[in-house]
């Protein structure tokens, strides 16, 4: 595949793959937008190439201009981070066409999985257990019929893709048909495509997920589940590994779930396996796949002792194979919460501007992952998350105390964040007994927090 690598993507991820690439000794060229040109990702690459304007349509979103800066620097091999082109099959065979390796999965199989109806499909077929759902509807005269025949609460989904876009729960038809329209146009603006299905919607559930990574040749191994269950519209905002709900049986199988759908395609890369868990029947339903390396992989990475990114880049060089199962050994408990650039107490409104001071925490097991620094302008044109603060421990309650201690050190100004929100939830009683599931942040935490 050659030594240089094009990191088409930005902020702390870029600077992940960035190092985890010099470190084995790849030469980096980082496709920035003329917002990133003076980014800390573009001082630590090798080279930088400006492929348009800030605003993520003219840069990190034309794939046309990604593969021209990869072509014209000599790049033979592309990682895509997470969002942006990311889960794209078209992207990926734009690649292919132009003899640039894609670090992440084939286009075929992002079809099989990518698209969240083909997914379910897959599922079944393997025989994982999915929620009462539909194939895809297109008006909401045929969601009304379906929603009636699997029954109350039921919740829309994207079929082409995640992140919270498309989804909204309906408990009686008179929600379903005011939210259905406006979560089909929130699917076309954020994936080109608006079409929506139905499932079956599980009140009180935990969100669970195998972390896992395909060889291509039908070889697959997981590193473990996440429980990433405190959510605030479908975004996930806490996320720990592993999922400590779960008893040894339930954990056996759930892997060996995600780990047999995902080697059933010759899957190629980091992946996820989604999945809902009743905590109440013991059950776990199949979600959705996630084709492409997560925000939350470090968590995975602290308690299996395994630098995924260095592992994907190893495997796409061919200068490394999938170790044994056998090897990859789980200790201790990880939680990861994620820093934005957000007023949680106004409605979560954005807030873009520049840093004028940053101490982050440090010490024995704790992790920062994040490309800001002291100065650095935050730009209104992309995701807000800044920062990734990550603790380990032997246990979750010690996991729990040194991540206390680490919210407590960390110090920013000249923006919002939800650092106070992040203590606030990390304190509570039914946090701190893992009595939570995806609805508890915005119907227990919230309502308090904000009015505290």
């Amino acid at each position: 595949m050659g030594t240089r690598l094009l990191m088409a993507n930005r902020g702390e991820l870029a600077l992940r793959v960035i190092r985890a690439a010099r470190a084995l000794g790849i030469e980096t060229v980082l496709a920035a937008s003329a917002a990133d040109r003076d980014s800390l990702p573009a001082r630590e690459a090798d080279r930088t190439v400006v492929i348009g304007a800030a605003q993520a349509r003219e840069s990190y979103l034309n794939a046309p201009r990604v593969i021209q800066a990869a072509l014209s620097t000599g790049c033979t091999a592309l990682h895509p981070g997470y969002g942006f082109l990311s889960e794209r099959p078209e992207f990926a065979s734009l690649c292919a066409e132009n003899d640039i390796a894609f670090v992440g999965p084939t286009a075929e199989s992002m079809h099989q999985v990518g698209d969240k109806l083909a997914s379910r499909v897959l599922a079944r077929r393997v025989g994982i257990r999915m929620t009462n759902g539909s194939e895809k509807i297109d008006d909401v005269h045929s969601a009304l019929e379906i929603a009636a025949r699997i029954g109350y609460p039921v919740i829309t989904k994207a079929s082409a893709g995640g992140g919270g876009r498309g989804m909204a729960v309906a408990h009686d038809a008179a929600e379903l048909k005011a939210s259905f329209e406006t979560a089909s146009i929130a699917a076309r603006e954020a994936f080109g495509d608006g079409t929506l299905y139905l499932e079956r919607f599980i009140e009180r559930a935990r969100h669970v997920e195998v972390q896992v990574m395909g060889d291509g040749a039908g070889r697959v191994v997981h590193f473990g589940e996440r429980d990433c269950s405190a959510q605030r519209r479908y975004q996930k905002m806490i996320e720990e590994a592993p999922a400590t709900i779960l008893s040894a049986e339930v954990r056996e199988r759930l892997h060996r779930a995600a780990v047999e759908l995902l080697a059933s395609i010759h899957y190629r890369s980091a992946g996820t396996v989604e999945f809902l868990y009743d905590e109440a029947s013991g059950e776990f339903y199949f979600m959705e796949v996630n084709a492409r390396l997560q925000v939350e992989h470090p968590v995975s990475e602290m308690i299996t002792s395994t630098d995924l990114v260095r592992l994907q880049l190893s495997l796409a060089t061919g200068a490394a194979s999938l170790p044994e199962q056998s090897e990859i050994r789980a200790q201790g408990h990880a939680i990861e919460v994620r820093v934005i650039a957000e007023d949680p107490r106004s409605g979560f409104r954005p807030s873009p501007g520049r840093i004028t001071r940053w101490r982050p925490p440090s010490g024995e097991g704790v992790r920062l992952d994040t490309a800001v620094t002291e100065g650095t302008l935050i730009p209104p044109f992309y995701d807000s998350m800044i920062a990734k603060l990550i603790v380990s421990g032997s246990t979750r309650a010690a996991a729990l105390e040194r991540l206390r201690t680490a919210l407590e050190q960390f110090e920013i100004s000249g923006i919002a964040t939800n650092l106070e929100l992040l203590r606030y939830v990390i304190d509570h009683s039914d946090f701190r007994a893992n009595r939570i599931d995806t609805r508890w942040l915005e119907r227990t935490v919230l309502p308090r927090f904000v009015n505290a």
